[in-house]
């Protein structure tokens, strides 16, 4: 049997992508297509032990005390364990799997630690990982939202208000916050994500609009 379809929603913290992400299983249950959905990173397992005491700032308080190539790591033996031990048969039958992160998040939070000269080497080395030795699947379609720092800030700090949460290390760091930005421009560029803009003719698009165009796209990837 081939493989199956690997479809990857990518966002910054407070990029609107968890709400996306619930409205997007929401329609495909409500249309009766057969799919699994996962979460990255996952805290609830031992394989995210080192993501965990990284966040924690464990291992520096900066999200730069920790090179671009080890954290990666981090993140990717968390994605290894779940495609083993979790999806990877589903996927390898033939199933749909909808992500919410991937190796997509490496490229945007590590690459932001790394000058613009470095990153196609480092877009390289991250797809020969995790793609190539680990043996992930790639995403059939990787959907970015886009939106701006001031949006994230105030989404962020609403939602540490609303769940009485702290900011992790990545969080915390606002120019961090700002290179991310700019590393996700230069990744979408590179690996061909599809990007949703967070603002049309200058005003922030609904909610749902952005929602209906994401979901035509991933509609397109299933038939194809």
């Amino acid at each position: 049997m081939a493989a199956g379809k690997l479809i990857v929603l990518e966002g910054i913290d407070g990029s609107g992508k968890s709400a996306q992400y619930r409205r997007l299983c929401a329609r495909m249950e409500r249309d009766q297509i057969a799919y699994n959905h996962i979460v990255f990173p996952r805290y609830d397992k031992d394989s995210s032990a080192l993501i965990r005491m990284y966040l924690a700032g464990e291992f520096g308080a900066h999200p730069s005390d920790v090179n671009a190539y080890a954290a990666s790591t981090f993140y990717a033996v968390d994605r290894y364990a779940a495609y083993k031990t979790d999806w990877g048969g589903i996927y390898e039958n033939g199933g749909l799997i909808l992500s919410d992160r991937y190796t997509t998040s490496n490229a945007v939070h590590q690459g932001a630690k790394l000058g613009d000269d470095e990153l196609p080497a480092f877009f390289a080395w991250l797809s020969d990982l995790e793609y190539g030795k680990m043996g992930l699947p790639k995403p059939d379609l990787v959907i970015y939202l886009e939106v701006d720092l001031q949006t994230s800030l105030a989404r962020m700090r609403r939602r540490e208000a609303k769940h009485h949460t702290t900011a992790d290390i990545h969080e915390k760091d606002v120019a961090y916050l700002e290179r991310c930005l700019h590393t996700a421009e230069q990744a979408a560029a590179y690996y061909g994500w599809k990007r949703i803009p967070c603002y049309k003719d200058g005003c922030e698009r609904e909610l749902m609009e952005k929602n209906d165009e994401i979901y035509e796209a991933i509609l397109r990837c299933i038939r194809a």
